[in-house]
């Protein structure tokens, strides 16, 4: 999907839905997906064009790499995909930020590694996850995520300790990373603009803490009823 096939997108409705996006269970899908989806489009489409060039002289790859690489293709596109994980997760846009700079940071780890269409959707699911668990404090189980992500319960929790360890755990995203990769995805919309990542972070906060509120709430209330 092109950027300019995504319809009423513009830098300030994205900041807009990652500053005041409602966790209610019937929430319209980020933003930010749509973004996310159209950039990762058109890198598979680049790395496509690059592989064709160099069939004679193929690039190394590295095997623990490999590890993401499916024998078989999923027929489903990067937004329906991610859209898919959104409808069946609920995780907020701030997730899929930081998924996109788990993406990032492997790539840089593995110069060697090329997204395409046999490993995107994997890397995928288990980034959202892993971004999951770093961003909030409710998940669901591993089971239920590989059901979602299209796998069974023993290849994502493969999935997700090879991720960790190649990533040696360097998961940790502070303010000004969060900020420039938001800004990044806002250029992909519009030039100029830039999130106000600080109140983004706070509002997360201010989630988690409503979370941690209604959970305790729940707990008095089976405590009364028992």
């Amino acid at each position: 999907m092109a950027l300019n096939s995504i319809p009423n997108i513009s830098p300030r409705k994205l900041r807009y839905d990652l500053y005041s996006y409602s966790y209610q269970q019937d929430s319209n899908i980020p933003l930010v997906i749509s973004v996310l989806a159209s950039l990762i489009e058109r890198t598979l489409a680049r790395n496509e064009r690059i592989a064709k060039n160099r069939n004679k002289w193929p690039l190394p790859r590295d095997a623990k790499t490999q590890v993401f690489d499916c024998d078989e293709v999923p027929d489903m596109t990067i937004q329906s995909y991610l859209e898919r994980i959104f409808r069946y997760t609920k995780a907020g846009p701030s997730v899929y930020v930081v998924a996109y700079v788990y993406i990032d940071r492997f790539c840089q780890f593995y110069p060697e590694f090329r997204l395409g269409t046999r490993n995107v959707h994997r890397l995928l699911i288990t980034t959202i996850i892993v971004a999951s668990k770093y961003v909030e404090d409710m998940n669901y189980r591993n089971s239920y995520l590989a059901r979602v992500g299209g796998l069974t319960t023993k290849e994502m929790n493969k999935l997700e300790v090879e991720f960790l360890f190649l990533m040696k755990f360097k998961l940790h995203v502070n303010v000004s990373v969060f900020e420039s990769y938001c800004c990044h995805l806002e250029r992909e919309v519009s030039v100029g603009g830039g999130y106000q990542i600080e109140r983004t972070l706070r509002c997360a906060e201010e989630i988690k803490s409503k979370q941690r509120q209604e959970t305790r709430y729940n707990q008095n209330i089976a405590r009364v009823l028992l």
